[in-house]
């Protein structure tokens, strides 16, 4: 009698085991949030994005419209933090948080730092609360990016997906 009640444990605990080792091994999210942190210009830049991955797709003037205000990443828009006043490509940014865009473009892009953070996507994007738009030069690169990644390097940020590549200047 004891061997079968310690059997059936055995067996609802191996069971339990299974179902929570399933819970935990759950596919990641589409566009899992990332978050790319450094020091560039003299200041801690923070940016949080959701970092879709190309699955086949074609990018740059498909799925991201070119000539269109993209919310550089997917779901929430893109934010970007500086904890001092920064140049970015010879500008002034005051330190803060921003909504961060980009209306994508062969050969040049803009880049914009916007007032109003918490918005999903460019639902509600109000183009009168632009703190900064700068214009950058856009680049291809020969390898793939499979996921959007922002990097922040001592002199910028580099956004790489696709064959898309971009490097905003901060001093």
């Amino acid at each position: 009698m004891k061997n079968k009640i310690n059997l059936i444990t055995t067996a609802l605990l191996s069971i339990l085991m299974i179902f929570t080792a399933n819970t935990f091994a759950q596919e990641e999210k589409a566009s899992p949030p990332r978050t790319a942190t450094g020091g560039a210009g003299g200041s801690e830049i923070t940016i949080k994005y959701s970092s879709p991955a190309v699955n086949g797709r074609q990018i740059w003037g498909d799925l991201v419209p070119l000539g269109e205000i993209w919310r550089a990443g997917a779901n929430e828009a893109t934010t970007f933090e500086t904890s001092k006043d920064i140049k970015v490509q010879g500008k002034e940014l005051p330190a803060g948080k921003y909504s961060f865009f980009i209306i994508p473009n062969e050969g040049e892009s803009t880049v914009i730092f916007n007032k109003d953070t918490g918005l999903w996507g460019t639902n509600n994007y109000d183009s009168s609360k632009d703190v900064l738009r700068v214009n950058i030069p856009s680049n291809q690169s020969p390898t793939l990016e499979e996921r959007l990644v922002y990097e922040v390097n001592y002199d910028g940020v580099e956004m790489r997906w696709e064959y898309g590549r971009a490097f905003i200047k901060i001093d």
